[in-house]
This record gives C-alpha cells, structure tokens and sequence, in this order.
C-alpha cells in the first residue's frame, strides 16, 4: 500500500467510526482505490489520546472479501469491541486510529517447535496460533510495544488463544505469521 492508500484507510475508518457512534449507521464508501477491492486482512484499532491506550481492536486475518468493505466491518466493531465499554459520541475527539493491512498468513513450517522462535522477526511479523477450534491473534506491533522475545511472543499468542503459554512447544498446535503495514492517525484530526 502506498501513504495514499494508508491515509485513504485511515480517513475511511475514521468516518465509518464517527458514523457509526453518532447515528448507528454504516458509512457507505464511494470512489476508493483499485487496491481496495483486493481481499486483505485487516484491523482497526481505537487507542485513546493522548495516553495510547487501548480502546478497541477488531479485524480479520484472512482476505475473504475486499478490503474495503473489510475494512467498514471492522471499523465499526472495533467500537464495541468486547472486552471494553462501547464507545461513546464524548469520546470522539479523544481517540486515534490505526489500521493494519495484513498479508496472507503462512504456516511456519518446522521440524522441531524449538525452531520456531527463530523464525520469526520482532517488528515484522504477526502471529496466529491454532489449535482445533480455538484461534489467537497479535499484531507485529504488539511484541514491540511490550519488548517481547520470540519466545514471549509465542507464548503471549498462546494465552491469547486460551491456550498454556508453552503449548507452542508442544508440536501440537499451528503457528502462522504473517506481516502488516500499519497506517497510524498520530493524533485526532481536530
């Protein structure tokens, strides 16, 4: 994606968002660029400011429908995301918004769970760990922002999936990575 297309993301989960809180209505996005009607992944997410805190974070790790209209879903339910309150109209002028366009995740491939660490890039990649029906996701950002190792961030994807923290070594469980751009606001538009 080009800085363009970042800020086009970002001025449309914005104005989905905005729409969305104050009318509970979906914004429905005109012209938008050709890239935009490629199936990506995509997450939306709402931090507040200027402490950066988190406020909501919802998307969708495999491409299955275009990026554009992935990217309305996801605006508006990282506004009620689960584990926070729904967020309020007051709120609007005190948030700012990141959008992350994932590529397709890819199944590391190891002989032995021990080599797993060492396939992956701090910064640079994102994790998916799988087991059955039970699914974990983070963000690349999220080992930086925490300074994790590898290993920490298997087990940090691990938790997140509901799973014991080493079951990454176990052999039983698929371990995905998969990288982002990542379009930040910096600050509120107003």
């Amino acid at each position: 994606m080009t800085p363009e297309e970042g800020q086009f993301a970002l001025r449309t989960a914005r104005e989905v968002i905005e729409k969305w809180v104050r009318d509970e209505e979906r914004t429905k996005v005109g012209e938008y660029p050709e890239s935009f009607g490629d199936e990506h992944g995509v997450f939306v997410t709402i931090h507040t400011y200027p402490k950066k805190e988190l406020r909501g974070c919802i998307g969708f790790p495999r491409p299955s429908m275009p990026l554009v209209d992935a990217l309305v879903e996801a605006a508006v339910s990282a506004t009620h995301d689960p584990r926070f309150p729904r967020l309020r109209r007051t709120e609007l002028p005190h948030i700012i918004i990141e959008v992350s366009i994932l590529s397709r995740p890819r199944e590391i491939d190891v002989k032995n769970p021990s080599e797993y660490a060492k396939n992956i890039v701090i910064g640079k990649d994102g994790l998916i760990v799988s087991k059955g029906h039970t699914t974990g996701l983070l963000l690349p950002q999220v080992a930086t922002e925490w300074g994790w190792t590898p290993e920490e961030f298997l087990m940090q994807t691990c938790a997140k999936a509901g799973l014991p923290a080493d079951e990454w070594k176990t052999g039983r469980c698929k371990i995905y990575r998969f990288r982002s751009q990542i379009f930040n606001e910096g600050q509120p538009p107003y």
